[in-house]
């Protein structure tokens, strides 16, 4: 029973850590801030096509999955990222400053 929970407890990992670097390999939507509520862990973003939730650009507001992801951001940057649909939220899970 031991040797199956650690394999189980491997395969797990193995599974979360695919399921990340396939996160971080797909290509990072383009945006622009617009506001930031670091309080609330919200931002505003203005965006273009998110592919992999079959969305249209337009300005949304966004859910971020850590509060850390929003210290270095202002209105204004520009920036690319990658968001999910969680439990019918949209959650930002990586987002990168661009060079202004």
């Amino acid at each position: 029973m031991k040797h199956l929970k650690q394999a189980l407890f491997t395969l797990f990992a193995a599974l979360a850590a695919s399921a990340a670097l396939a996160q971080t390999a797909a290509p990072l939507t383009e945006g622009e801030i617009r506001k930031v509520d670091k309080e609330a862990g919200k931002l505003t973003i203005k965006h273009g096509e998110i592919k992999n939730l079959e969305m249209p650009p337009m300005t949304m507001v966004f859910r971020a999955s850590d509060p850390k992801l929003l210290e270095s951001l202002d209105a204004g940057d520009q920036v690319g990222f990658h968001a999910e649909k969680v439990d019918g939220q949209f959650i930002v899970t990586v987002i990168e400053k661009r060079a202004k």
